[in-house]
């Protein structure tokens, strides 16, 4: 995913060329594994910086932001991990304030401010969960159930946020969204 979420970046925002990627290293143990490490590789590919950006608290988004908008062309990505779920009002304040294009896997990103969001439908996998649920209580053991990953993915792109970073979004962007918020 993180390779997808600097594409779409790159994309959108085609000047970038140095992009943080902001995580909270207590609710992201899993941060390096999955996601900084493909990141990385990936950065190599598009020409980018990568810088990863920890944030323990919603005090240092400041710092951190304004370190990386202190010079031109920068970008941002949030990774998914709860203090970020939590946070995204502080986090496209930020954004917004210093005039970056951020990415988020989180669809309510997009909806209050950010640029484009890629992520897995969330509404889409509780349904999925309920039948698990229904399975283990009809008697089936868990240990013995497949392991089921995500299958529904959606594209959000925040128009009015495009054009307040005076970004043209591609058209084949457009075509791709399941959702473009004018």
């Amino acid at each position: 995913m993180a390779g997808k979420w600097l594409e779409l970046l790159k994309e959108i925002a085609p000047r970038v060329a140095r992009v943080a990627f902001l995580f909270n290293p207590a609710t992201a143990t899993y941060a390096e594994y999955y996601f900084l490490t493909p990141f990385k590789a990936a950065a190599a590919s598009f020409a980018v910086e990568p810088i990863a950006a920890a944030v323990r608290d919603t005090s240092e988004l400041e710092s951190v932001v304004a370190a990386l908008a202190s010079e031109p062309n920068g970008g941002l990505i949030v990774m998914p991990d709860a203090f970020m779920a939590a946070h995204p009002a502080e986090v496209n304040a930020v954004a917004d304030r210093y005039r970056l294009p951020l990415v988020s896997a989180y669809r309510f990103y997009t909806e209050h401010g950010g640029l484009l969001s890629y992520g897995i439908s969330i509404t889409d996998n509780y349904p999925r969960a309920a039948a698990y649920a229904d399975r283990i209580l009809k008697g089936e053991k868990p240990s013995e159930l497949p392991v089921q990953a995500p299958v529904k993915f959606q594209l959000v792109v925040n128009l009015r946020t495009a054009k307040a970073l005076g970004l043209d979004v591609p058209p084949t962007l457009l075509v791709r969204a399941d959702e473009v918020i004018e």
